[in-house]
């Protein structure tokens, strides 16, 4: 029998998910997300990715700012749902609500639990250098990310991946890891094991003060840094053009050759020294202005080796 779902999540790492359990029969009795928010240059509200979605096939679409009260909690329980299935949905369940469905509620984090518990699991994973991640599916309780899980897949992470590149290769797995989870569900023979108590890392949400490359890093972590933000929010430098300081965000970077005094361009190629190393700039982006390879930026910003970038 198909599954009476609740769909509760937000970016558009959640939307494969539900359009997969759309395709597989369940019937989706609600959908949460949060609220619509100004956005774009005139600052208009706009639908998350997944309310957008769920508009689309018609799901009636719940927005409460907190499930909290216990009015919001009357709603959700009215639903009557078998399961609800998380996947980044942004606020807390607070225990009625997780008792409510009759099944529990179901999450998909993009890790391999207890390692990077929390809001930003992708991006933490590649800036602590990780050589591997995955998605788990497990029954959430009261604590952070801390449930039984079902059900997981590993994933190596490329050497030059960046977050962007694998939140699109995490995506279509996790929505796979779910259906079969539901499957297991639908039997009767879906099983939970506890998370270790050993390896508790969390990944907490990242911040604005962060995103500022420090030359005076190692190489590699510089490296990490980098492809850990990005494309969002994007990890960047300041350097004077001739107009005063201006940042320019670095979208994709490689290890480099080189020493010298951290933050110096080495070479016409992008190269800048670090700590240890160098690590050589791919793609950045000005303020306002399109992407582009770094040999058309340095040539419009004039930038010569042994120039400094801060």
């Amino acid at each position: 029998m198909p599954l009476k779902i609740v769909f509760m999540g937000t970016p558009d790492f959640a939307v494969p998910v539900l359009l997969e359990i759309l395709g597989h029969g369940h019937e989706v009795v609600a959908v949460y997300t949060r609220a619509p928010r100004p956005a774009g240059r005139g600052m208009e509200l706009r639908r998350s990715p997944v309310h957008e979605k769920a508009d689309a096939f018609g799901i009636p679409v719940f927005t409460p700012k907190t499930l909290k009260d216990e009015e919001a909690q009357a709603v959700f329980a009215s639903h009557g749902a078998d399961v609800a299935v998380v996947v980044a949905y942004g606020l807390l369940l607070p225990k009625p609500v997780l008792d409510a469905p009759a099944e529990g509620c179901l999450n998909l984090h993009a890790s391999l639990l207890p390692r990077w518990r929390g809001a930003a699991p992708i991006n933490r994973a590649i800036m602590a250098g990780d050589a591997e991640t995955g998605v788990m599916v497990m029954r959430m309780e009261e604590g952070l990310d801390t449930g039984p899980v079902a059900m997981a897949e590993r994933v190596p992470i490329g050497p030059d991946e960046t977050a962007g590149e694998l939140h699109d290769r995490l995506a279509p797995l996790g929505s796979d890891l779910m259906i079969r989870a539901l499957g297991g569900l639908e039997r009767g023979g879906l099983s939970f094991m506890p998370q270790s108590d050993a390896g508790i890392v969390y990944a907490h949400k990242l911040t604005n003060a962060e995103t500022r490359i420090d030359w005076n890093r190692p190489a590699r972590a510089v490296h990490d840094h980098i492809r850990g933000l990005s494309p969002f929010p994007g990890a960047w430098f300041a350097a004077d053009f001739g107009k005063g300081e201006e940042r320019v965000k670095v979208l994709r970077s490689t290890p480099g050759n080189g020493q010298g005094e951290p933050g110096t361009l080495l070479d016409a190629t992008g190269t800048v020294a670090c700590a240890d190393g160098a690590v050589r700039l791919v793609t950045v982006q000005r303020a306002g202005a399109k992407a582009m390879p770094y040999a058309d930026f340095a040539r419009g910003a004039k930038l010569a080796p042994g120039g400094r970038l801060g």
